[in-house]
């Protein structure tokens, strides 16, 4: 934080990293959860291996961000 009080663009992407990684997470045990059951609905374990992808692509993104390349 500076010396406002206010987080860096930095500080404001980790924090949305570690939402999108636990939101993963969770999307992760749902899948899990389904495909365990017995009724498991092929159409919503599709949607949400799909949602998953997407938060997937999300967190690589912002990743990248944080760490720039370092060209040797």
């Amino acid at each position: 934080m500076n010396a406002f009080g206010e987080m860096t663009h930095n500080e404001v992407l980790r924090v949305k990293l570690e939402v999108l990684r636990r939101e993963h997470r969770d999307l992760d045990d749902a899948i899990h959860a389904l495909e365990a059951s017995a009724r498991a609905d092929h159409l919503t374990v599709r949607r949400l291996k799909k949602q998953k992808l997407s938060l997937k692509e999300r967190i690589t993104r912002i990743e990248d961000d944080l760490l720039p390349d370092i060209i040797a």
